[in-house]
């Protein structure tokens, strides 16, 4: 991002000062959308046809993107043809590390640097059947967009999008092209995740009444990052953008649980409050001289936001966002029930009637090796035919490398993705949502439904083996 005018930013992200007139346009968006299908094909089941082999590109191998590239190259069944990043050292780099993973199999990577449009042309150089896409986010909707055009499955890091209207334009196109569109959330895949997706479809906690998601993660080290690097882009968005930037992380498995967008329930509205704005400030004026760029932004973006959405039957979801403040990380990952409660950070249950041969009832949690029977009961499928595998991959924890086989698995044997796009984009939603909702002093704001009325016929997400 080559300038910090404050202008030319809000013009190429989304919701600011000018929410009022842009939650207007969103909402015009949606019902001329909702209105006018895309005359293509639903995407909330849709099968592709099978690969015997995974043609991959990639576009963008910084500190995301080269952890995804090495472990792609590394999973059965895929061939790595092409990497295209700004910087020659860093495809340099993933090449090597694809070369190594692949055990001989990606000999003939395509390299492309330098100029900012080349990705565009290998696209049509290689025709690869999937490109992941791990830039930052003002390029995912453009880039995806583009890839599904040019006839390869999308895979785009977290947030699918910006605005509504981009997320529609993503829609759209995966539906008239018959290509997947997929936001790569990797928490979906972790260990804690899965064993509570399996308790909550087996009826363990009862009714889902509420849940409460948040990314809580204090990361102002990354303004360290000036000239490239994730700070670099990144510290803008929290100068110049009052809202939940980035929910997905924790809610995409409470929204998963919930079957929120599958069969069951949808999300309907969403009002969002922040607080002052005071840490990035203060560490700018601490860490850097008085003319550094860092110390001329505005800083607008409260430093925790809270969020809460209702859903089409009356469930609560609390969503909280804090990138700044001193404090340790959470997700949250809380599911309540009517027979009980799962919760994240650490990990612990408490189930009316109490957790057998820990608890004798449900006013003390269950944790610690108190959950080994848990775990055992309920283990999900994929984790135990997986998990040791991906925590010795590594990612998170095995998380990233257990999504990305996932992917590889699902285009191999033509299967349903685990996230569709219509997911990818409600959850991604929240974050211009919020915008608005901030701005105009906490006002509801209507989901999208990018399903158009479908939703109510996708199938919810099975317990994969």
């Amino acid at each position: 991002m080559k300038s910090l005018n404050r202008r030319n930013f809000l013009k190429k992200t989304t919701l600011s000062t000018a929410s009022l007139y842009l939650a207007s346009t969103s909402l015009a968006c949606t019902q001329e959308n909702e209105a006018n299908p895309s005359g293509g094909t639903y995407m909330g089941d849709f099968q592709a046809p099978k690969l015997d082999k995974v043609r991959i590109a990639m576009i963008g191998v910084g500190a995301r993107g080269s952890g995804h590239a090495r472990q792609l190259a590394a999973i059965e069944g895929t061939e790595i043809v092409a990497i295209a990043d700004l910087y020659e050292d860093l495809v340099d780099r993933s090449v090597r590390n694809c070369q190594e993973a692949g055990a001989g199999r990606h000999q003939n990577i395509q390299r492309y640097f330098g100029e900012e449009s080349l990705w565009k042309k290998m696209l049509e150089e290689v025709k690869p059947d999937a490109v992941f896409i791990a830039t930052n986010w003002k390029n995912h909707a453009p880039m995806a967009l583009e890839v599904m055009k040019q006839g390869a499955h999308a895979f785009v890091e977290v947030p699918i999008a910006l605005t509504v209207e981009e997320m529609w334009d993503l829609v759209n196109t995966s539906e008239r092209t018959k290509k997947h569109c997929m936001m790569m959330e990797n928490v979906n895949y972790g260990r804690e995740e899965l064993l509570y997706l399996n308790m909550c479809r087996q009826g363990v906690i009862g009714e889902i009444l509420h849940a409460e998601a948040a990314y809580i993660h204090e990361l102002r080290s990354q303004m360290e990052e000036q000239e490239r690097g994730t700070g670099s882009w990144r510290t803008p968005h929290y100068a110049y953008r009052n809202g939940n930037l980035y929910p997905t992380h924790g809610l995409g498995p409470v929204a998963q649980y919930m079957n929120l967008g599958r069969g069951e329930d949808q999300f309907a509205t969403l009002v969002s409050f922040s607080s002052p704005a005071r840490g990035r400030k203060l560490y700018a004026e601490k860490n850097y001289s008085a003319d550094h760029k860092w110390n001329q932004l505005k800083y607008e973006g409260g430093d925790i936001n809270t969020s809460i959405v209702k859903s089409t039957l009356g469930k609560t979801i609390m969503i909280q966002w804090d990138e700044t403040s001193p404090r340790p990380y959470t997700r949250h990952n809380l599911v309540q029930g009517t027979s009980g409660i799962l919760a994240g950070f650490p990990t612990r249950i408490a189930l009316e009637g109490g957790v057998e041969g820990a608890t004798e009832n449900h006013h003390r949690w269950a944790e610690g090796e108190q959950l080994d029977k848990i775990y055992e009961q309920y283990e999900h499928p994929m984790y135990k035919r997986l998990g040791a595998l991906a925590q010795k991959m590594g990612g998170h924890g095995g998380m990233d490398f257990m999504m990305l086989y996932r992917i590889v698995e699902c285009l191999r044997t033509g299967e349903a993705l685990d996230q569709n796009v219509y997911e990818g984009c409600l959850w991604s939603a929240v974050a211009p949502l919020s915008e608005a909702s901030v701005a105009q002093g906490g006002m509801p704001q209507q989901f999208p439904d990018f399903t158009r009325k479908q939703w109510a016929n996708t199938k919810p997400l099975g317990i994969v083996s």
